[in-house]
């Protein structure tokens, strides 16, 4: 048989095809050279062969065919064919295949060769891809080489200790003696990967991190080498861009936050390098800000003195500056992450985030959006919402929505003024109206109504608002609303903050007609105008006729939900004409806190936000609902209730909000609410009504604190947390707030919790604040469950979580049993 040709020949010969057809017919024809070679047992040329097989595989050809030959030749005894023959089991075996079991024996025999050449292959395929089974067969002969004076077997050594403490952890302990004087090297390959063999060690144990912080004084000597590598001069052999060795500072650094996390001695040690490593790095280069990073990072997570975490803080202001978009946005994240904790020294660097509002990269301004909501406090409230106003004006429709939450809540918190809370939001509305939450419309509208003084100038702002622009729907059902309650205070012109406009009865009319026929105007709209239309029956006197006709033309409407208004509207004008001015009378001022009984908590953006519980007769019948079955065909089991939905489907509602029903057929002893009447509460369900949803209530303040919060799930970098409440008022009932943070490097997109409880409980799930879960923990998801347990038994709760991440659909269930005893007791 011929001598096959060489890899340096097939790769000139492929590298010539001109379609992909005919780079597929050379692979194919050398392949069945190859395989018949292989049939041969042709010793000679195998090296060969396989080496030619490894390129195919490269280029994503199958090549699993020469699995068998890599084994042959790793038990060869010349050092090239142990070569390939390694690299072959390195790309083309894995744990999954019981193939590799059979190299265990060479790679023991390899270990224990007299060269250390061929001892280096074995450990680079032991730690690429070796099982469990044969890390627990060789890591004996793994330590005794990490204890060798040879350099260039201790450092791959230490790496393939790393892989055997990956895959079977309990052998951990067997590499402890071993790593007493691995720090003493003075072989930089030998430090950096020692320090990564410790690195592993004390995460993964409590128990060895306790130990090294304690007993090996492991902190004095990572200072010591990382004092030794900056005050050290130029060494070219470790030398980059001035800097000395920044990959073992980097590992050193990181480290060091381990050690120091929640242990005051160990950070009181490290302060004075950090220190120095902050002032003495030189950062005309990336390779300096990484590792000025990585101090930042070790200083916020240690328990550093304050005057080192203003420097920390100080750095990351110098990276705002900085040409390039990765340091910005590193910085941006960073800050992020520190401003709850170091609210004032971010503060200092809040004109050069604000600047970054204006960069052109998406992600550097989303990230300093995020963070100057953060920086808003009663002192900068004017300043800041300028600043994002212009942003929201100006930034791309995916920014708007959270912009103009982020807005609404703080200027709900810290707004100096009723006028300019009602300016602000108004402004909003005006600018990015399609984009606001479904709640920013009754906020608002609680709002003006609790402002009485400002009535009149707010209905005349609304009403040039929608002069002819009704694009933005939220803005003109707002102004609908308020036309229809102070329609009388813009026609008197009683307006006292600005000059009064004059505006008659028929162009106040003409305007909420324009509405109701516009394109532009959703059904939603439609009913605010026409009940804004009926409202100004009782407060105009020279247009009754008009709105008579107007109410009774729409009694035809194709609109289900108008022609229904339309026609009580009607039956209002002539069954019952002599009630007509009661019923629509002035909504009065919406109150804040309830005198007794219990408090319902809305979800609103991550915000508490309660409306009272109105004492409810028992339901007529099972409420079941399509998500809770689905819930309980996934879970299994026989004694498991369904959970409580949010909104049923149909109830009647009062002035003061939609009322949710907690506790199914349990009576509450609360002070009942006042009888709906027709003209706010039409019998309808969808859309919501006109009047209703306006009430937002404060938390209720006779919580029984000191219940421990539970880590309820914590897996593939999803952690979800319980924290606890009980109201004295009801203690039957326990308010579980779960938070759900994200660890790894992507956000997890669409996720959704689901939680079911055995049939002695009942449970209600209240909307979450978001479905994104923020990448790099640096924001979470809260959400409301209330769970009733009358009968004081041990609570139990099986949880559903869907999410996408990563480009994939994850799915996951888990029981949680470990509630604390305050929480049911």
């Amino acid at each position: 048989m011929p001598a096959p040709i060489r890899l340096r020949e097939l790769i000139r010969t492929i590298r010539t095809a001109r379609t992909q057809a005919e780079e597929r017919e050379m692979i194919q024809k050398e392949c069945a050279a190859i395989r018949s070679s292989f049939r041969e047992e042709d010793n000679t040329y195998r090296c060969r062969n396989v080496a030619k097989l490894l390129y195919m595989h490269m280029l994503g050809y199958p090549a699993h065919f020469g699995q068998l030959e890599c084994l042959k030749l790793i038990a060869s005894q010349k050092f090239t064919d142990k070569r390939i023959g390694y690299l072959g089991a390195m790309l083309l075996l894995d744990e999954r295949q019981d193939v590799h079991l059979l190299m265990t024996n060479c790679i023991k025999n390899d270990l224990n060769h007299s060269t250390q050449f061929v001892q280096g292959l074995a450990l680079c395929t032991l730690g690429c891809m070796g099982s469990s089974e044969m890390c627990r067969d060789l890591a004996g002969e793994v330590e005794k080489l990490l204890k060798t004076s040879n350099s260039y077997l201790r450092k791959k050594a230490a790496l393939c200790a790393v892989h055997v403490i990956r895959k079977v952890p309990e052998l951990m302990e067997m590499f402890l003696p071993a790593t007493k004087n691995l720090l003493n090297e003075k072989n930089h390959g030998v430090l950096h990967t020692s320090v990564v063999l410790l690195t592993e060690m004390c995460e993964r144990s409590p128990d060895m991190l306790a130990h090294f912080r304690k007993n090996e004084k492991l902190v004095p000597q990572l200072v010591r080498i990382l004092k030794n590598l900056i005050m050290s001069g130029y060494s070219p052999e470790h030398d980059v861009s001035g800097i000395s060795d920044p990959f073992l500072q980097v590992r050193i650094l990181r480290l060091l936050r381990i050690l120091g996390r929640n242990d005051d001695d160990s950070s009181e040690a490290m302060n004075d390098i950090l220190a120095q490593v902050a002032t003495n790095t030189e950062t005309s280069k990336n390779v300096g800000n990484a590792i000025l990073y990585e101090t930042v990072l070790t200083i916020m997570d240690i328990k550093s003195e304050s005057g080192l975490r203003v420097l920390a803080i100080n750095i990351l202001g110098r990276f705002l500056l900085n040409n390039d978009k990765n340091i910005r946005y590193v910085a941006l994240t960073s800050l992020l992450k520190t401003v709850q904790t170091d609210h004032n020294a971010v503060q200092r660097h809040r004109s050069t985030i604000v600047d970054c509002l204006k960069d052109l990269d998406v992600s550097i301004k989303r990230r300093a959006m995020e963070l100057s909501f953060a920086l808003v406090n009663g002192n900068n409230i004017r300043g800041m919402m300028k600043e994002l106003l212009y942003f929201l004006d100006s930034c791309e429709p995916e920014f708007k929505a959270d912009c103009a939450s982020g807005i609404f809540l703080a200027a709900e918190k810290y707004a100096p003024s009723k006028r300019w809370h009602i300016d602000t939001i108004m402004r909003v509305l005006t600018t990015a109206g399609s984009y606001v939450r479904d709640d920013a419309v009754p906020n608002l509208i609680q709002l003006i109504t609790n402002s009485v003084e400002m009535h009149a100038y707010t209905v005349q702002r609304l009403y040039k608002a929608i002069l002819g622009d009704y694009s933005q729907q939220p803005l003109v059902q707002v102004a609908a609303w308020c036309i229809g309650e102070y329609g009388d205070l813009l026609v008197s012109g009683q307006c006292e903050e600005e000059e009064p406009i004059q505006v008659t009865e028929d162009e106040v009319l003409d305007i909420l007609e324009s509405v109701l026929i516009s394109n532009m105007s959703t059904s939603v709209t439609r009913g605010y105008a026409l009940t804004a239309i009926m409202k100004l029956s009782t407060r105009f006197t020279c247009t009754v006729n008009r709105i008579k006709k107007v109410v009774s033309i729409y009694g035809s409407s194709i609109d289900v939900e108008l022609q229904q208004r339309a026609v009580e509207y009607n039956a209002l004008f002539k069954k019952y004409d002599h009630m007509r001015s009661a019923l629509l009378e002035r909504m009065p001022v919406m109150e804040k806190v309830t005198t007794n009984g219990p408090t319902e908590i809305v979800q609103t953006n991550g915000e508490t936000e309660p409306a009272p519980l109105e004492t409810k007769p028992p339901p007529s019948g099972p409420q079941p609902t399509s998500q809770a079955n689905d819930l309980l065909d996934l879970l299994g089991g026989n004694d498991i209730t369904p959970v409580i939905p949010t909104a049923p489907t149909s109830k009647p509602a009062s002035a003061g909000g939609e009322l949710l029903d907690l506790l199914g057929d349990i009576t509450l002893t609360g002070a009942p609410a006042a009888a709906p009447t027709p003209s706010s509460v039409p019998q309808i369900s969808q859309p919501p009504f006109l009047l209703d949803g306006l009430s937002s209530q404060p938390l209720f303040n006779d919580i029984a604190p000191g219940i421990p919060s539970i880590t309820a799930y914590s897996k593939n970098g999803l952690k979800i947390e319980f924290t606890f409440e009980r109201s004295n008022t009801n203690p039957s009932v326990t308010v579980i707030t779960i938070q759900a943070s994200n660890s790894t490097e992507l956000d997890m997109t669409d996720f959704v919790f689901q939680a079911a409880v055995p049939k002695t409980f009942q449970l209600q799930l209240l909307s979450p604040s978001s479905s994104v879960v923020p990448a790099f923990n640096t924001g979470t998801i809260t959400q409301v469950i209330k769970v009733l347990n009358p009968q004081k038994q041990q609570l139990r709760m099986r949880i559903k979580l869907t999410y996408n991440h990563k480009g994939s659909a994850m799915q996951d269930l888990a029981e949680v049993n470990n509630f604390p005893p305050q929480s049911w007791q």
